[in-house]
């Protein structure tokens, strides 16, 4: 029988390890895919904008999929397309866990990301620099190679150009439409811009269900407790 599909959408500055062992607890039951974002190692496009790569992944799963999957999961910048993409095409998937997604513009930080970034960017490729930004995330010890290559492996311009479109996005009023029975997580201890964006995010998406993690970080549960994260979507298609 064919199984039924799930998509995880990984966290920017990440790469599919982001939810491989999501991906190896459920493979027997689904079928996973995994696709690479724009401007991240492995893919064979530049980051424009979260607009156009959830555009992207709407035509991909038109294409491999029949324009419908059972699940679509996003992290982050991850989360973000996922929201937009939730809110360009309101029956995609039938469930959706959204973790860790800002919809509330951060001005500041958006001006500030070029010239930072550009001054800073040749120190991502040293080691000792990549380790201070890992532990900065709180990212498992074994994670850590996989993260340093493929970070590595960000030009520049890409990095500049995902960062500040994860700083500046807009919700649209079209996610009120959207038909998807919606799981939104954020950490108990993640920035209150954050936990704001996750209130906004329930209160805009009419089937939607927020739950604060308690004493978890950002992205800390889909990174560092894949068990309870599969838990808590097996929970949800079974609800």
């Amino acid at each position: 029988m064919k199984k039924e599909v799930i998509i995880f959408l990984h966290g920017g500055g990440l790469a599919p390890w982001n939810f491989h062992e999501e991906a190896e607890r459920l493979k027997d039951r689904y079928h996973v895919d995994i696709p690479v974002l724009d401007g991240h190692s492995g893919s064979d496009r530049d980051f424009t904008t979260i607009e156009d790569n959830a555009d992207e992944i709407i035509s991909y799963i038109d294409e491999t999929y029949a324009g419908n999957v059972l699940m679509i999961c996003g992290l982050s910048l991850g989360g973000q397309i996922l929201v937009e993409i939730l809110s360009k095409r309101k029956n995609i998937c039938k469930y959706a866990i959204i973790e860790s997604a800002l919809v509330l513009p951060m001005r500041t930080t958006y001006a500030l990301i070029r010239p930072t970034f550009s001054l800073c960017y040749p120190l991502i490729k040293k080691r000792w620099f990549a380790r201070l930004q890992f532990h900065s995330l709180r990212m498992k010890e074994q994670l850590f190679d996989e993260y340093y290559w493929d970070s590595a492996a960000i030009t520049k311009q890409n990095l500049i150009s995902f960062l500040r479109a994860n700083s500046d996005y807009k919700l649209k009023d079209s996610v009120e439409q959207c038909q998807a029975k919606v799981l939104v997580l954020v950490g108990g201890k993640e920035s209150k811009i954050m936990r704001k964006s996750a209130e906004i995010l329930h209160e805009k998406i009419p089937n939607s269900t927020l739950e604060i993690l308690p004493g978890y970080y950002h992205g800390d549960l889909s990174i560092n407790h894949s068990e309870l994260y599969v838990e808590k979507a097996l929970d949800w298609l079974r609800d």
